[in-house]
């Protein structure tokens, strides 16, 4: 099979994995003469940096070949697909290629397990150490790591990347063992603390002599799991290990798929509230037991999460912009991380007003009924949870028929008549 045909064949594989932005990556550059490629501090896989440019990686798998027969994984064992398998010497000169004619910025390398564990973290991490060492490549590379592999062919991973990844895949151990049988939640935690205090050792000295970071990725209606699941999982990777990001994805139906899994994906918006309230708590202070509620363990769907937040905890409202500390700013709906520091900024000369906030275009649909300016105050009216629900969820709309979808029989033609 010639490479051609094995970059179309591991590229689409590769497609499933979200978990490949490069913010945060140590910058490299050649601007000294010396090296290829250059990273910069912004993402850049399919993303738009300050300056307007679209850029990307080359996002290709190692071979789609795995040891491992995961239910939900369209490359499983058992999967009726076509194989292909790069050599480390195919990817390099690939990720050289496609540099030098503008295609890309840097790499992102995942791979099927092969052999073992720890022979295909071999072969990754060849990849990485020839582009760095041999050809004197700073572009971006991001590695997806195996966790059964052992410490040290991770740690050389993170010695060359700028960023390393182990997809952590489903929130509960049953889960795993139940669609993914090799796998184990605990032991992908261990690799994530080796992780962790490889770059918490090298982060003081500020030099890339290790990943920059760490990032994972989280499969979203391919088995019983419940929103409050992955947002206790998501605190916890963001407190214990430093996780740069969590990434959700909508389980989508495979070809020839176990019975274990659902027939249909879960509704797209679910994916996006999962992110909405991960924003909360990476930015807004928010824990994932305040987001979700034993009474309530799923996202509401018809509001963002924020909202919902407030809607419960009317009691909280309505807040004095001020008068309030920062922190009690940023639970407002409709008012981002932007606009409160702005607002704070505002009252050290003057009271803030309705006109300060249009002119720093705050959402005032979202906020008039939460908070209290120095020329508004909310009626009694906008103090009711369930009439501002109604005001904010979509409006319900009347289903139509499609009657020409509609199979009308025919009926028996008997002596020439109908």
């Amino acid at each position: 099979m010639n490479v051609q045909k094995k970059l179309e064949i591991l590229a689409d594989a590769a497609k499933y994995d979200a978990s490949c932005a490069s913010s945060g990556a140590k910058r490299k550059d050649s601007s000294n003469g010396k090296g290829v490629g250059s990273t910069g501090g912004v993402g850049i896989c399919h993303s738009y940096t300050p300056d307007g440019r679209c850029v990307s990686l080359l996002k290709i798998l190692l071979t789609n070949v795995c040891l491992y027969d995961c239910h939900y994984c369209i490359n499983r064992r058992s999967s009726n697909v076509r194989r292909a398998r790069f050599t480390a010497e195919e990817v390099v000169t690939l990720t050289l290629d496609f540099y030098k004619r503008n295609y890309i910025e840097g790499l992102f390398l995942s791979s099927g397990i092969v052999r073992s564990a720890d022979f295909t973290m071999e072969q990754v991490v060849l990849v990485a150490k020839t582009l760095r060492e041999v050809h004197d490549f700073r572009g971006y590379i991001h590695l997806k790591t195996i966790p059964e592999a052992s410490d040290e062919l991770i740690a050389q991973a993170g010695k060359y990347a700028d960023r390393i990844s182990i997809n952590i895949e489903l929130p509960q151990q049953e889960s795993l063992k139940e669609l993914a049988p090799e796998k184990n939640i605990h032991r992908t935690r261990e690799a994530m603390g080796h992780i962790r205090e490889k770059i918490s050792e090298y982060a003081p000295r500020n030099a890339p002599a290790f990943a920059s970071s760490q990032s994972t990725q989280m499969i979203v209606g391919a088995d019983a799991s419940n929103d409050s699941h992955f947002l206790q999982l998501a605190g916890d990777l963001y407190g214990d290990f430093k996780m740069r990001r969590v990434y959700y994805s909508a389980f989508s139906p495979i070809p020839d798929a176990s019975v274990r899994l659902p027939l249909k994906s879960p509704p797209l918006i679910r994916e996006h509230r999962l992110y909405q309230a991960d924003w909360l708590m990476r930015f807004y202070g928010f824990k994932a037991s305040e987001i979700t509620t034993k009474e309530q363990p799923n996202l509401d769907l018809d509001i963002d999460p924020k909202l919902s937040w407030a809607l419960r905890n009317r009691a909280f409202f309505p807040i004095d912009l001020n008068k309030a500390a920062l922190e009690i700013l940023y639970r407002i709906p409709g008012l981002g991380v932007r606009n409160a520091q702005r607002i704070v900024a505002i009252r050290r000369h003057t009271k803030v007003r309705i006109s300060d906030l249009i002119k720093i275009r705050v959402s005032l649909k979202k906020c008039l009924p939460f908070i209290i300016t120095a020329d508004h105050q909310p009626a009694n009216y906008e103090l009711d949870p369930e009439k501002l629900r109604a005001i904010y969820a979509p409006q319900a709309r009347q289903l139509e028929l499609d009657f020409t979808a509609i199979q009308v029989p025919k009926k028996e033609v008997i002596g020439g008549e109908f």
